[in-house]
């Protein structure tokens, strides 16, 4: 039996499906979504529309008491933050590691998804661009949100641009590659990132495009997309 096989073999299935609270743009929800996707795990999508104000509704209060999405349910463990969340399926489903053994390797996925996760993507989050609009000016959220991606791509980029395979730290996708890819989509897709600037992250971001886990987790195929995107 294959290495990976063996893992899938070896980890637990879950007592009863998962239940992931989501919306289907938010960048810390895709991050899950392709983790689960890659450990093959099945899980209830459980819509919460931040732009409707259901992420304060006081069930979901109960939830997430910090009122952000994603929350992953797993039995009577609650977890609400995308970090958090990946290091615990990773710890409970270690089927399909996404971090190595080595540790040199295994510091650097840490770091790259800290960058992401607490460099990038909260100063561009929704909050942040609703004060900004409203407190400097109507349309000046998108230079502040392209500063922000620029600062951390360029650290990423020079992480990477060495130990770099197909993704991010070599030939199998790992936790880097989950915190990359929706960051990377954002860029593309929502900001006008110039990403010619960084060619490492572009390319990575033509191979996520093609993975089938990272595929089923794009926010235009989530339940709760708007039929027109």
């Amino acid at each position: 039996m294959a290495m990976a096989e063996a893992a899938a073999a070896a980890a637990p299935a879950p007592a009863a499906k998962l239940g992931l609270y989501s919306y289907w743009r938010s960048s810390c929800s895709h991050r899950v979504r392709i983790a689960l996707n890659l450990k093959g795990l099945e899980y209830e999508y459980k819509a919460v529309n931040l732009l409707k104000g259901e992420h304060s509704d006081p069930e979901f209060i109960k939830v997430n008491p910090m009122r952000f999405v994603p929350a992953l349910v797993d039995g009577d463990a609650v977890i609400g933050d995308s970090y958090a969340i990946a290091l615990y399926l990773e710890d409970k489903y270690p089927g399909s590691p996404l971090l190595p053994q080595d540790l040199k390797m295994k510091a650097l996925n840490l770091q790259i998804a800290s960058i992401v996760c607490s460099g990038i993507q909260p100063l561009h989050n929704l909050t942040v661009l609703r004060f900004i609009e409203q407190k400097v000016g109507a349309g000046e959220s998108i230079p502040w949100t392209q500063q922000q991606i620029d600062r951390g791509f360029t650290a990423v980029e020079n992480l990477v641009k060495d130990s770099a395979g197909k993704y991010a730290t070599g030939d199998v996708v790992q936790l880097a590659d989950v915190f990359l890819a929706p960051q990377t989509y954002a860029a593309v897709t929502r900001f006008q990132i110039n990403m010619s600037d960084y060619p490492t992250l572009a390319r990575l971001h033509d191979e996520y495009m093609k993975h089938p886990a990272f595929q089923a987790a794009l926010p235009e195929r989530q339940p709760d997309a708007p039929s027109s995107t």
